[in-house]
C-alpha cells in the first residue's frame, strides 16, 4: 500500500501564525536556562501555544545535535532535574517542548480523550486535517525551526540536527516526525509506545487480556477499538500508525518500553521489531510501568527513572559526538520456540546473538505468570560478569507462562548503560 500522504500535507502546509520569542534567562551554578515562548501553527482556528526550555549545565557548549523531548503540560520541578541530568550526561544542551497538545480542548477533553474526539471528527467529517497527531508533530517542526533561529541568535552556534524523544502519545508524535522525511531529524527515542502496527496490537490485547486495555477506554469507548469496519475508520488507524511509515523511518532509533506498562501485552514489540530496518536498539526497563520508574520488592518506586535515562543520554550523546554505540544483535527467526538460548561471553549467543564490545555484566531476567497477561509479575534478574564462560537459559518445569529477556550492560564515556534482547513468552508445558 502507499504511505498516506495527509501527515505531511499537513505539516508541510505554510501556517502565518507561527513565532518565538526568548521570554526569559536564567543563570545560576548549576548553569543556564532559557524559557521560549512559542506559536506552533494555528490548528481549526486554535492558536497552538508552547513553551520550550533549553537547558545548558554549566560548562557545556552548545553543539550542533539537540536533544529535542516533547511532552505535555508546562515546564516544572520534575522536568526541569530530569532536563539537567539528561543534559550533564550528555554533556550538551537539551530542550523540552511542551504543550504536546495543546489542551483542554472542546469541551474539557485532555490526553487520549482529546485524540479519540479529534478521530471522530476525522470520520464524521473526512477532513484529514483532524487526527490530532497531525498538529503534535507540526508543533515538533516548528519547535526544530525556533531551536535552530534561538541558537545562530543567542550562541551563534548552527543546530543542524535533533534527537526526537518523548514518552507514550509523545513517543507516538517521535516516530510520526521521523516519518515526515524532515532531514533534520537525526535519531528518534520512542518510550512506552509499544503499539506500531495497530490491527495485530489489538488482536494481541484480546490474546492477552482477554479484551482492550482499561488504559485506552478512550478509544473504546468512541467505537475506535476495535478498528471500525468502515473504509474510512481503516484508513483513519493506517494515518497514525507509525508501522505504516516504517520504510520512510531511516535514522537511527532506540526504543524503551517497561515490563509491567499496563498499556500494552508484554511480547507487543515482537510484532514490528523485525519491520524495523534502521539502526535500532531496545532497552526493557523491569518492574516498571508506563512511567519507566523500576518499583523494588517492596514496592517503592525510584524517583528518576535511572535505567531509562542513562540509555537515552547514551544514545544521544552518540549521536552529539559521533561515538559507536555497541553493536548487540539476535537472530529472531529462532525466538519463538527451538533450541533454548545460550550466552557465551565473547561471542555472546542468545538464539544467534552478538555483541561488540562485550559488555561489563550480562543479566538475565525471567518471570513467570498464570496466564499471558504479565502486569503484575514480579520480574527478578540474574547477573553474570567476565568470568562466566557459559550460561545456558534452561526453562523451568512447570504449568505458568514463563518470559525471559538479556540486559546487556556497556558503558559510554564512563557512564554506565544498558541495552537488552527482545523477550520471548514461553508457554506452560503440557502435563
Amino acid at each position: 500500500d502507499p504511505v498516506p500522504t495527509a501527515l505531511t500535507d499537513y505539516v508541510a502546509a505554510t501556517d502565518p501564525s507561527f513565532s518565538w520569542k526568548i521570554a526569559s534567562k536564567t543563570v545560576s551554578d548549576a548553569g543556564t536556562v532559557y524559557e521560549i515562548d512559542l506559536v506552533s501553527q494555528t490548528w481549526h482556528d486554535i492558536k497552538w501555544e508552547h513553551k520550550v526550555q533549553v537547558i545548558v549545565p554549566a560548562g557545556v557548549r552548545p553543539q550542533a545535535t539537540m536533544m529535542l523531548w516533547n511532552q505535555g503540560g508546562r515546564p516544572s520541578a520534575t522536568s526541569g532535574v530530569l532536563g539537567l541530568e539528561l543534559a550533564k550526561r550528555i554533556g550538551a544542551p537539551v530542550a523540552f517542548l511542551f504543550g504536546v497538545p495543546n489542551q483542554p480542548l472542546f469541551g474539557g477533553r485532555t490526553e487520549d480523550a482529546l485524540i479519540a474526539e479529534t478521530f471522530v471528527r476525522y470520520l464524521e467529517s473526512g477532513d484529514a486535517t483532524w487526527p490530532l497527531l497531525f498538529p503534535m508533530v507540526k508543533s515538533l517542526i516548528r519547535a526544530m525551526d525556533a531551536l535552530q533561529a534561538f541558537a545562530r541568535q543567542e550562541w551563534n552556534t548552527e543546530v543542524t540536527g535533533f534527537v526526537v524523544t518523548g514518552a507514550s502519545k509523545r513517543g507516538w508524535t517521535s516516530w510520526l516526525t521521523a516519518a515526515t522525511g524532515d532531514r533534520r531529524v537525526k535519531a528518534i527515542s520512542p518510550l512506552v509506545i509499544d503499539t506500531l502496527n495497530f490491527p495485530v496490537q489489538i488482536k494481541n490485547q484480546f490474546a492477552a487480556f482477554g479484551a482492550p486495555s482499561v488504559m485506552v477506554k478512550d478509544y473504546t469507548e468512541r467505537k475506535l477499538i476495535p478498528i471500525p469496519a468502515s473504509g474510512a475508520g481503516d484508513k483513519l488507524w493506517k494515518m497514525v500508525d507509525p508501522w505504516i511509515y516504517r520504510s520512510k523511518v531511516t535514522v537511527p532509533t532506540l526504543i524503551i518500553n517497561g515490563t509491567n506498562d499496563p498499556y500494552w501485552p508484554l511480547d507487543a514489540l515482537n510484532s514490528y521489531w523485525g519491520d524495523l530496518k534502521q539502526e535500532k536498539y531496545l532497552l526493557y526497563v523491569p518492574n516498571a510501568g508506563h512511567d519507566l520508574r523500576e518499583t523494588d520488592k517492596d514496592g517503592k518506586k525510584e524517583l528518576l527513572p535511572v535505567r531509562a535515562v542513562s540509555a537515552l543520554a547514551a544514545f544521544t550523546k552518540s549521536q552529539v559526538f559521533g561515538k559507536a554505540m555497541p553493536k548487540l544483535e539476535w537472530a529472531e527467526k529462532d525466538w519463538n520456540g527451538g533450541q533454548r538460548p545460550a550466552v557465551r561471553l565473547g561471542s555472546f549467543s542468545i538464539s544467534g546473538a552478538k555483541s561488540n564490545p562485550a559488555p561489563k555484566v550480562i543479566r538475565r531476567w525471567t518471570t513467570e505468570s498464570d496466564t499471558r497477561d504479565f502486569r503484575k509479575s514480579r520480574w527478578e534478574g540474574t547477573a553474570f560478569s567476565g568470568d562466566i564462560k557459559e550460561y545456558k537459559a534452561i526453562r523451568r518445569a512447570g504449568d505458568k507462562f514463563e518470559a525471559f529477556l538479556l540486559e546487556f550492560e556497556y558503558e559510554l564515556d564512563g557512564l554506565p548503560f544498558s541495552l537488552t534482547t527482545q523477550l520471548e513468552v514461553l508457554e506452560p508445558r503440557k502435563k
